[in-house]
């Protein structure tokens, strides 16, 4: 796929399902928008606000009338799953915009979302558009065990707050599928590898295995993850399992033997750089990504202590 390619998802049950490349980070593939062409059409999460005329663009060749859009889901409102929410909503004048309830207050008023991106992206933030607003009357907040009604589809909402108190994922019974968005991590397909995802400044060990252990229980023949699509489930929930903790317990050795936490960074960063991911989205992609994970794992083992560690 290219940037603003949308694919059909053919894995597993899946019918009536796209998925757009929004390009993030101008990264081929490192950001998938999700149409779902059910009778109350829905899009699940929405890239940054720099790529929304990609998700129109998809839905003009699906023949999807922007005014029969019923549904804009964002997964969480970290800005590169919500960024464009603001955007769509004023192209798609009917949909509601439906989202956990935590993060919804972010969605009326970005502002302290976008001045906490600035910090932790750094010189990412040239990527981004400001969020645009969304009229609190148009946002149906969301908790567990609610469930979105689009008439031959619908999508189950389960807390997942290990990535952000924020965050949800949606299972689609008739798809047998789960918008995982960053709850099983970062699916690398050209690597056939689980990638960690650890940012600032609310990740959570414990609940991020707890989260794991919810979509196990649901058990869904396909994962559709919001970083370069989707992948039958297989062994990759298993696998994240095991490469969390083992991705926190290098953090925390790290700070042990290097002197202050930007050494500790700085390590991390260096070993990005020259590894075989620096192959798959650029030196600088690797790096940033790296050092925004490493500084997650260690703000949570400032907040949490012994209770952060594997």
């Amino acid at each position: 796929m290219a940037i603003g390619d949308h694919t059909q998802v053919r894995t597993g049950e899946c019918t009536d399902l796209s998925y757009v490349d929004v390009g993030l980070y101008d990264t081929p593939g490192y950001g998938s928008v999700y149409v779902l062409d059910a009778e109350r059409p829905a899009i699940i999460d929405t890239g940054l606000g720099t790529s929304y005329e990609l998700i129109l663009d998809a839905l003009d060749d699906l023949d999807i009338a922007r005014e029969d859009v019923a549904v804009i889901a964002p997964t969480h409102v970290h800005l590169d799953h919500a960024g464009g929410a603001g955007y769509l909503a004023a192209a798609c004048p009917n949909a509601r915009v439906v989202t956990h309830g935590i993060g919804a207050p972010h969605l009326v008023d970005p502002s302290r979302l976008v001045d906490g991106t600035k910090k932790a992206v750094g010189s990412r933030w040239q990527y981004y558009a400001e969020p645009k607003p969304i009229p609190e009357d148009r946002i149906t907040e969301l908790e567990g065990g609610d469930e979105i009604d689009l008439g031959d589809h619908s999508l189950e909402v389960h807390h997942a707050p290990g990535h952000a108190p924020h965050h949800a994922i949606y299972h689609d019974p008739a798809n047998d599928a789960i918008f995982t968005a960053d709850a099983a991590g970062i699916y690398v397909p050209a690597r056939e590898e689980i990638r960690p995802t650890t940012p600032p400044a609310d990740f959570h060990l414990g609940n991020s295995l707890a989260d794991i252990e919810t979509m196990q229980g649901i058990d869904p023949s396909t994962l559709l993850f919001g970083h370069f699509g989707p992948r039958e489930t297989g062994d990759a929930l298993s696998t994240y399992a095991e490469t969390l903790p083992e991705w926190v317990r290098a953090v925390a050795n790290a700070r042990e033997e290097l002197p202050d936490d930007e050494s500790v960074v700085e390590h991390f960063v260096e070993r990005a750089e020259t590894a075989e991911m620096a192959e798959v989205w650029g030196e600088e992609q690797a790096a940033a990504e790296t050092a925004i994970n490493v500084r997650g794992v260690l703000i949570s083992l400032d907040r949490y202590g012994e209770d952060a560690r594997p």
